[in-house]
C-alpha cells in the first residue's frame, strides 16, 4: 500500500470494519499493509489477534503506541448502520469512534508520517480488549519480554478527556477485586424465628460495616478503595420460610494502598462468629506512574502546545490494557479523545478531535528528546 490517507479517512476505514471482540475483521492485516516500514510480529492466541510493529530509527528510547481493534457489540438504538460511519455536524458516527479506533487512527497517521525519532518507535494491537482479554495486549508483552523488546515508554490512546479535549491524561488505573460473601444459617418457619438461624438477622446490624465502606483513606493519585456490594439475595421468595442462606456478592475498586488481602482481613472481621464462605477474584490489579517519568511531562507539553490546556492527571474509570503496561514496568500513559459516549448508541467522535490527537501525537514524536 503506497497511498497515505489523512486521519479522518484512515478512522472511516478502521470503522466499517465489524471487528467485535475478538474478531479483528482483518483490521491487523491492513495496518501492517498501512506501515509497511515497520517490522510485524504477530501473537495470535485463543481466537485473539495481536500485532505489534516496530521500527528503530536510531539508538535510543522505545516509545510504543497501543491500543485496540476490538469494539463492543453495536446493540439497538442506532439512528443509522453502527458500521457504516456517517458524518453530521462535524461528528463521525460509528461503533468504536471514541473507544477507541479514533486512537488506533491517529497513532498509524503519525508512525507513517515518521522520519525521525531518536530510538525505536512501536505500535501494538489487540482484538480483545473489551473481553476477557486473556490473550490480548499480556501475551504479545510477554512475547516481547523474552525477544528484549519491551518498550520503556508507552501511549495507550483510550479516550481519556471529560468535557473538552486536551482535559485530561490518565496515569494510572484502580484494580478490581469481585466478592462473593455466603452467611449460612438454619432454614424454619417465619412464625417460629426461635427455632431458625436467618443469616438476614445476622448480618443486618454488621452491614454498615461492608456497605460502601472505604476501606483506605486515598491518596494524591486515587480516590478511596470503596467496597461497593453489588447482589444480596437469599430465600425462596416466598412469606413464611426464613431463608437458609445469603448471598451478597461486591466490587472494590482497588488503590494502590489497598490489596485483596486487605479486603478479606475486613470482611472476616465484620463477620466473625457467623457461618460464612468467602470468594475473592481480582480481574485487574492497580498501577500508577509516576508524574515524574518522562512520558508524562513529553506528553503534558504536547497537549498543551496543541489544545493551549493543561491537562489534569487522572486515574479514575474502569480497566484498560495500561494494566499490563503497568506490571511490565512500562512508564505508561492514556491519552485520547472525549469519552462521552463509548459503549452507547449513536457512538461518535468530533472530526476536530481526531485531528487534534493527530497533532498531539505528532508533536511527542517530533519534540522527542
Amino acid at each position: 500500500m503506497s497511498e497515505s490517507m489523512n486521519v479522518v479517512d484512515l478512522l472511516i476505514r478502521l470503522l466499517s470494519a465489524e471487528s467485535v471482540t475478538p474478531d479483528d475483521a482483518g483490521l491487523m492485516d491492513f495496518v501492517t499493509e498501512y506501515l509497511p516500514e515497520y517490522e510485524a510480529i504477530r501473537v495470535d492466541e485463543g481466537g485473539v489477534k495481536n500485532l505489534f510493529l516496530t521500527r528503530k530509527f536510531s539508538e535510543g528510547d522505545h516509545l510504543c503506541f497501543a491500543g485496540h481493534v476490538d469494539v463492543v457489540p453495536a446493540g439497538e438504538g442506532w439512528e443509522s448502520d453502527p458500521f457504516v460511519p456517517r458524518i453530521e455536524n462535524g461528528h463521525l458516527y460509528a461503533r468504536g469512534a471514541q473507544d477507541m479506533k479514533s486512537g488506533v487512527a491517529a497513532a498509524m497517521a503519525v508512525l507513517r508520517e515518521a522520519k525521525h525519532f531518536p530510538g525505536r518507535l512501536s505500535l501494538l494491537l489487540t482484538s480483545d480488549e473489551e473481553g476477557d482479554a486473556t490473550y490480548g495486549t499480556q501475551i504479545m508483552l510477554a512475547h516481547l519480554e523474552e525477544i528484549d523488546l519491551l518498550p520503556e515508554s508507552c501511549v495507550v490512546a483510550e479516550p481519556t478527556c471529560e468535557t473538552t479535549f486536551g482535559d485530561a491524561i490518565k496515569l494510572g488505573r484502580r484494580g478490581s477485586i469481585n466478592g462473593h460473601l455466603t452467611i449460612r444459617g438454619q432454614q424454619g418457619h417465619a412464625a417460629y424465628p426461635e427455632k431458625s438461624v436467618n443469616p438476614v438477622h445476622q448480618i443486618a446490624p454488621r452491614l454498615a460495616e461492608l456497605a460502601g465502606i472505604d476501606l483506605d483513606s486515598g491518596d494524591e493519585d486515587f480516590a478511596p478503595s470503596k467496597l461497593v456490594i453489588t447482589d444480596i439475595r437469599g430465600g425462596m421468595e416466598v412469606t413464611n420460610v426464613t431463608p437458609s442462606d445469603l448471598k451478597i456478592m461486591f466490587n472494590v475498586r482497588n488503590n494502590t494502598r489497598t490489596t485483596a488481602e486487605d479486603v478479606r482481613s475486613h470482611v472476616e472481621r465484620v463477620c466473625e462468629g457467623l457461618d460464612f464462605s468467602l470468594e475473592l477474584t481480582q480481574g485487574s490489579w492497580p498501577f500508577v506512574t509516576d508524574r515524574g517519568a518522562g512520558i508524562v511531562g513529553k506528553i503534558t507539553a504536547s497537549i498543551e502546545a496543541v489544545t493551549g490546556i493543561l491537562p489534569a492527571y487522572s486515574t479514575a474509570g474502569g480497566t484498560s490494557d495500561a494494566r499490563f503496561m503497568g506490571q511490565y514496568g512500562v512508564d505508561v500513559v492514556e491519552f485520547g479523545t472525549r469519552n462521552d459516549t463509548i459503549h452507547a448508541a449513536n457512538e461518535r467522535v468530533a472530526i476536530d478531535e481526531v485531528e487534534g490527537l493527530y497533532r498531539v501525537f505528532g508533536d511527542l514524536i517530533v519534540q522527542w528528546v
